[in-house]
């Protein structure tokens, strides 16, 4: 009898668990999808967050730290589009995530766009572009003097 490992997921089912994991706000499910190696990049630049994330635990360590310090509680990621490259490892997925803050109830959207290879399903490297002042605006914020 010969036994064989279940394929590893395809690019679209990581995209899928990654998702759950961002409405989770799992840094450690989220960390799981990449490689040992990943590296996650943050194209556009803002306050509070570095240009990338190398390797799987600083992934970890970095999407903990920043759920912890945010008050967003994302509720859903609207898929807006998922495009396919002629490098089967490359998607580029157009997404919204929405939900509400913690702190006021008020609701929130960040719209983005993510580029992912996955390489034997986990992610080997991520652009995560998202709306730099939609992010601003989910942030606690003090009040003005």
């Amino acid at each position: 009898m010969v036994s064989s490992s279940p394929p590893a997921p395809g690019p679209r089912e990581v995209v899928a668990r990654y998702r759950r994991a961002i409405l989770d706000r799992s840094a450690d499910a989220l960390a799981g999808l990449y490689a040992a190696d990943a590296v996650h990049e943050f194209p556009f630049a803002f306050p509070g967050l570095p240009a990338r994330y190398h390797g799987r635990e600083e992934i970890r360590a970095g999407y903990r730290a920043l759920w912890a310090a945010s008050p967003a509680r994302p509720e859903q990621v609207r898929e807006v589009a998922v495009h396919e490259s002629t490098d089967p490892e490359v998607l580029v997925v157009e997404q919204t995530v929405t939900g509400a803050l913690a702190t006021t109830g008020k609701p929130f959207e960040v719209p983005g766009l993510l580029v992912m290879r996955v390489r034997d399903g986990l992610l080997v490297h991520v652009r995560d572009y998202m709306d730099a002042s939609a992010v601003a605006g989910t942030r606690t914020r003090p009040p003005a003097d």
